[in-house]
């Protein structure tokens, strides 16, 4: 792969970038730092996503690192992370934000209490109104706007990560909305005009792939694919984030949820499910694997009835299999 363009050479964007973001080299040590092991494809789509002013749209299975990686970058930029979880229902008003109307109304009450000693000197229905056209409209000002998670992030001064998560269990219509902010970072509120962002913030988009997303939101997005890790990255993740596994436990462990994986069950263990499963060996003080502790401990990896029925019959040969692939 050739050497990334410098940030100075790209028209329209910032020279200047935080030291983490400065290459995708920076870009895996800080992500490191703070126990998240990035391949290259990863930090080479946070490095563009900074540096190109572009979220990244992650797809893949759930519990392999899509949520943490905003997480850990977040942490390791010294950023706020904002947080938007996406359900079905998920409207502007929880979204992007809301006019506190309870205040608005304690507002309208002082008003009319106050009204007749603001007016004291208007002497016609006419120097009435002059005067009170004269009064600030507080009513749809910025001081009743409660701000929610996107617009959270575009006041962020010192700069943030915007997680947008599990973006498929919106409704499309939540993405049409999604559009102004994405490609501009700029939210619009009518009452008072557009509010921009102070620093663009790292937007991550996080997706399970229940449904197809729209076409305009994949355009204006970068896309990661973050899928199964192969086993020798996978034992990377677990020695950096459960720290005190032996060696050997830890090639037999993940040379077993690799195969576990080729099963014909309906959930598979993710990383975070071994990541669960080594520090209950830990907690057990297992030296190895055995049927035994397999059996005792499966429902750590797989969390559906049917999925444990359905290989029972097969822990044995697993297991044999996962403690001879260990010493390969």
């Amino acid at each position: 792969m050739n050497a990334p363009v410098a940030p100075a050479a790209i028209a329209g964007i910032p020279a200047t970038a935080p030291a983490a973001l400065s290459s995708i080299e920076a870009i895996t040590a800080a992500l490191g730092s703070v126990g998240y092991i990035a391949n290259r494809q990863v930090a080479t789509a946070v490095y563009l996503a900074h540096h190109l002013r572009k979220p990244v749209l992650i797809e893949g299975p759930a519990g392999v690192g899509k949520t943490e990686l905003a997480v850990s970058a977040a942490k390791a930029l010294g950023h706020a992370l904002i947080r938007l979880q996406c359900y079905e229902g998920l409207d502007d008003s929880r979204a992007l934000y809301e006019w506190q109307y309870g205040k608005q109304l304690l507002y309208t009450q002082i008003l009319k209490e106050k009204i007749g000693q603001l007016m004291a000197d208007a002497d016609t229905l006419a120097q009435a109104y002059t005067k009170l056209t004269g009064f600030q409209d507080l009513f749809f000002s910025r001081d009743f706007l409660q701000p929610r998670p996107l617009l959270q992030a575009m006041e962020q001064a010192g700069g943030s990560v915007l997680l947008i998560d599990e973006i498929d269990k919106s409704e499309e219509s939540f993405e049409a909305l999604l559009l102004e902010v994405l490609a501009d970072y700029q939210v619009t509120v009518p009452e008072i005009g557009t509010i921009r962002a102070q620093v663009p913030p790292l937007v991550i988009l996080t997706s399970n792939n229940t449904r197809e997303l729209g076409d305009a939101l994949k355009r204006r997005c970068l896309h990661l694919h973050i899928g199964f890790p192969e086993p020798a990255f996978e034992q990377q993740v677990l020695r950096a984030r459960v720290p005190g596994i032996d060696e050997a436990l830890l090639r037999q462990l993940v040379a077993f949820v690799q195969a576990l994986r080729q099963e014909h069950i309906r959930k598979p263990p993710s990383v975070a499910e071994s990541m669960d499963w080594a520090r209950t060996l830990l907690l057990l003080h297992a030296g190895a694997l055995d049927e035994t502790l397999v059996r005792d401990t499966l429902n750590v990896l797989l969390k559906r009835e049917s999925d444990i029925q359905a290989v029972q019959a097969r822990l044995p040969q697993l297991t044999r299999d996962a403690l001879a692939a260990s010493r390969a």
